[in-house]
């Protein structure tokens, strides 16, 4: 099943359906490692690195791909740290980023030696009372910008729970002073799918304000917000442009602070999004009095950003591409309103044909449950052609392996 490009043909996607069985997420090695090419070479004139967020994806066959790769890891559990040094990341190259976290779980991370960013003056002040200059930190800041394609995606506006204000700088001050705390980084997320490239600008000027108090830096952190489409004619996040400007930007800032200094990025989405595909096949055909639905073997227990986000994803018919195109409303079988896209415009669609979700590798399988008590579906890593599994398909056991039957 030979497959060169980093897109996945009809074809192939069919063939490897049907060899792991639906539903199936696969995922394309190829595709992620021409997404991080694609910032390199964007961002080529500054010092810049990049940290995977990988709480869009986290099977540990693609965090290692990632690794080889030479992207750093994005962390916000303890959980995904440890995943990531299992995947042979560096302690150096990842960030942990919690939210809301007891300090105990910061504590952890800093024993295991990854870089810690901390987004609240509790545990600001309680890490500084405990390990003063012993052990750098970074600081993320609310810039107070409202940025990003759905409120629920929007994370550095004036009510967000993410990241300490900026106008409480003279409160972190006095911590850092009283402390003796070593930071040497400045963090700010301000959104998902931020189309505007003046919105990363605006907010790189409000960092280099921020520096003035920290005369020790040795990176500022923009986190992400990378777009990429999800249909055709879907505007993107100008990666070239932004590329420019931010160098430009970040370069003359760089030389007035007068210390070597780094420009970080935590992209996930725009890594993962588009190297997967969620391959499902068509149940049955209900015809309404108004409605003709495609009723597919999964739900939002599998993929529950429509429903979640009223996100877009493209949706195409594999095993009949070249039929005449229908008009139908495709839905899972869970036992809620489970719908992935209305009205859409699909090559008719038989009971058994293999539908197929575009972009589907970003917070896809990774926000997949088992409601309705279904069965998370398996998951297949695509790399020089070779399709191989990464995760076997749940069974009725795994439902039940972490109860405890009790005598009643």
């Amino acid at each position: 099943m030979a497959q060169q490009s980093d897109v996945l043909s009809a074809d192939f996607l069919v063939k490897t359906a049907q060899e792991f069985g639906t539903p199936v997420y696969i995922y394309h090695a190829e595709k992620i490692k021409t997404q991080y090419e694609k910032l390199k070479n964007a961002f080529s004139k500054a010092d810049a690195r990049f940290f995977y967020a990988c709480k869009a994806l986290t099977n540990i066959n693609v965090l290692r791909y990632i690794n080889s790769i030479g992207c750093g890891l994005d962390t916000v559990s303890i959980q995904e740290v440890q995943l990531g040094l299992k995947a042979g990341f560096d302690p150096k190259n990842i960030i942990f980023t919690p939210n809301c976290v007891d300090l105990s779980e910061i504590i952890a991370a800093k024993d295991l030696g990854v870089n810690i960013n901390i987004d609240n003056i509790s545990i600001l002040e309680q890490f500084g009372n405990q390990f003063g200059d012993s052990y750098p930190i970074c600081i993320r800041l609310n810039p107070h910008i409202m940025a990003g394609g759905n409120f629920k995606i929007s994370t550095g506006h004036v009510d967000s729970k993410f990241g300490i204000s900026i106008h409480q700088m003279r409160h972190i001050e006095r911590i850092v002073k009283s402390t003796k705390l070593r930071v040497t980084g400045l963090h700010m997320h301000t959104g998902s799918e931020i189309k505007d490239v003046d919105v990363f600008l605006r907010g790189v000027e409000i960092m280099f304000e921020m520096t003035e108090h920290f005369p020790d830096l040795e990176f500022i952190d923009l986190g992400s917000g990378f777009k990429v489409a999800y249909q055709q004619g879907d505007p993107e996040t100008d990666i070239d442009l932004l590329g420019k400007k931010l160098s430009d930007a970040f370069n003359k800032f760089a030389k007035a602070y007068k210390r070597p200094l780094q420009l970080w990025f935590e992209p996930g989405k725009f890594l993962v999004s588009q190297c997967g595909y969620f391959v499902v096949k068509a149940n049955v055909i209900k015809q309404t009095t108004a409605t003709v639905f495609v009723g597919v073997n999964s739900g939002f227990n599998h993929l529950i950003r429509p429903m979640f986000y009223d996100s877009f994803h493209l949706i195409k018919n594999i095993s009949n591409p070249k039929g005449t195109e229908r008009i139908y409303t495709v839905v899972g079988n869970i036992c809620e309103t489970d719908t992935f896209g209305w009205d859409r415009k699909i090559s008719e669609v038989r009971e058994g044909d293999l539908l197929v979700f575009y972009n589907a590798g970003a917070y896809g399988f990774e926000m997949s449950s088992n409601f309705n008590s279904r069965l998370k579906p398996a998951e297949v890593l695509v790399k020089d052609g070779k399709a191989q599994l990464i995760r076997r398909r749940d069974t009725i056991e795994d439902l039940l392996k972490n109860q405890v039957e009790i005598p009643l």
